[in-house]
């Protein structure tokens, strides 16, 4: 899967899927693709990376307790 950097906008191949949806893990590993060819397999921050539309990541996939809130708003 092909995510962004946030702050320059170079792709990121992430390579660990199941890191990237895991929100308790807080980096992937990942290729980054910038100049001719992809480069050595490197840790990145989840929270500095988005989709290349420049959408941010879904908050499950980073926040372990995105669901906290939503048991006291429904009760």
């Amino acid at each position: 899967m092909l995510l962004a950097e946030t702050a320059t906008g170079h792709l990121v191949e992430v390579l660990d899927l199941q890191a990237l949806f895991n929100p308790f893990s807080a980096t992937v590993r990942g290729c980054l693709h910038f100049g001719e060819e992809a480069q050595d397999p490197e840790p990145f921050d989840k929270t500095r990376l988005s989709f290349p539309s420049g959408e941010a990541l879904p908050r499950c996939w980073t926040d372990a307790d995105y669901r906290r809130g939503e048991s006291r708003q429904s009760a």
